[in-house]
């Protein structure tokens, strides 16, 4: 577990760094991670279909693909149904305050499975814990983004923005812990995850760039997609 919990420290801190991009209005950085979600959103849906469903069937069996509906309904439930207010990417006008803690218990369920993604992919094999770390890492920023500008946009204090992108990352790296304690997790995590992570890629960040005509973010998407080979090829899996 020991390997999977410091990748999961590190990705956590992919939150806290978007989250100060925010607070500290750096423009340049917040520019970059307009891109980095094209190309996180290419090399997630590429994972999820690439790597992690079939493993899920070899894990899961006949379960796996439920369980992958079950991972991308439970997204859709906790972030678009019962928020009333979200969407990835820098939040520019001013909500209620409700809706930054809103969005902030909607994604907690999403970055837990974070965690339980990279620990089941540890549990496979350490290049596929290392290739869903790298996806997770690329949505990181963007999601430290989105819930730091959504408490600013609602009051919140910088303090409390950062807070929340922390807490964020503590729930990734309780996911790892919880798949080493729950039996369950560690049979039947990397099935779940995979809808949390199509959901993620197809759902939540597609959407943020696909209505902008830009060559530039289409070929980040499409390099995205192209960068999971290109990694498969140096592990040599």
């Amino acid at each position: 577990m020991g390997e999977a919990l410091g990748y999961a420290a590190v990705a956590a801190l992919g939150n806290v760094a978007g989250a100060l991009a925010v607070t500290r209005h750096a423009a340049r950085s917040l520019k970059v991670i307009e891109h980095g979600v094209a190309f996180g959103a290419g090399f997630m849906l590429a994972v999820a279909l690439v790597d992690v469903i079939p493993e899920a069937f070899a894990r899961s069996g006949t379960l796996a693909m439920p369980l992958v509906l079950a991972g991308y309904l439970a997204v859709h439930l906790t972030q678009h149904t019962v928020t009333p207010h979200f969407h990835f990417g820098e939040e520019t006008h001013h909500v209620h305050a409700v809706a930054g803690t809103s969005a902030l218990v909607g994604l907690l369920l999403h970055t837990l499975f974070d965690g339980v993604a990279i620990a089941s992919g540890f549990l496979v094999r350490p290049s596929l814990g290392v290739v869903l770390f790298l996806a997770i890492l690329l949505h990181k920023l963007p999601e430290g983004v989105t819930i730091s500008s959504l408490m600013l946009a609602g009051g919140r204090t910088r303090g409390q923005a950062v807070g929340g992108a922390a807490l964020l990352g503590g729930a990734t790296v309780l996911g790892v812990i919880l798949t080493d304690s729950l039996g369950v997790l560690a049979r039947h995590g990397l099935a779940v995850s995979g809808g949390v992570t199509l959901y993620v890629a197809a759902s939540n960040l597609v959407p943020e760039f696909q209505a902008k005509r830009s060559w530039l973010l289409a070929g980040s998407f499409f390099g995205g997609a192209a960068a999971l080979y290109l990694l498969k090829v140096l592990l040599d899996v």
